[in-house]
């Protein structure tokens, strides 16, 4: 009878593993090959990693279309050939930051907290008219915002907690005869919300990668603190 038992603790706990969570290498579509028709990608070379958490009730910076958004600010200080943004909910099991990423306050806080999670909505946008790192927290406010890419489920990211797969990627390719799609230095934001009308509750890792080093990239949650870090 223990033996039985034992075997069904084992099977649980296989299941278990087998159905977590796991983020794997994020690759770039430039240089992308397909060898026996599996598709191969080199990594991003240069990665940014963002740790956060909402709070149940917690404000949003801004209410479009129903939804409750919440942002993340990032300069990219070069043209980029390729950008791609990830997120994921709740952040994997066993996944921690690094010395090098970002982490909210609000993420330390609530480190304990790993059933929460909310189905990802993320946009890609570039602020008009802000060249200048120095500029951004006077201007950010009032910029007008060019919608560069969005993206709700990915087929590539891994399923949820709840089986759906639910979690968010996209890859933007610069295309500069297109001046929405031209990847250009500047202000931009990662703008994140959950598909369904309703509030966005747990912990998440978004991710931001390009196929060449981006040095002096900042990032942030409010404009006003991107020149002081």
């Amino acid at each position: 009878m223990k033996k039985n038992v034992l075997a069904i603790l084992l099977c649980i706990g296989t299941l278990s593993i087998a159905t977590a969570q796991k983020l794997d290498k994020f690759g770039a579509d430039l240089a992308k090959k397909s060898v026996m028709g599996k598709e191969i990608r080199v990594p991003y070379t240069d990665m940014v990693s963002y740790f956060g958490y909402i709070k149940p009730g917690s404000a949003p910076d801004e209410v479009k279309n129903g939804k409750k958004m919440y942002y993340i600010y990032v300069w990219v200080p070069v043209a980029a050939p390729e950008i791609g943004i990830r997120m994921i909910s709740p952040v994997p099991d066993g996944t921690k930051p690094s010395g090098t990423d970002y982490v909210s306050a609000d993420y330390t806080a609530n480190a304990a907290d790993t059933k929460s999670f909310f189905d990802t909505w993320v946009t890609f946008e570039r602020a008009e008219g802000i060249l200048k790192l120095e500029d951004v927290p006077a201007k950010a406010k009032s910029a007008t915002w060019t919608k560069i890419e969005s993206n709700d489920d990915s087929g590539e990211m891994p399923a949820q907690p709840s089986g759906s797969k639910y979690n968010s990627l996209m890859r933007i390719t610069s295309d500069t005869s297109n001046p929405t799609k031209s990847l250009v230095m500047g202000l931009y934001r990662i703008g994140f919300t959950t598909y369904k009308t309703g509030e966005v509750q747990g912990s998440f890792l978004a991710q931001m990668g390009a196929p060449i080093k981006l040095p002096g990239v900042v990032v942030a949650v409010k404009p006003e603190e991107m020149i002081k870090k």
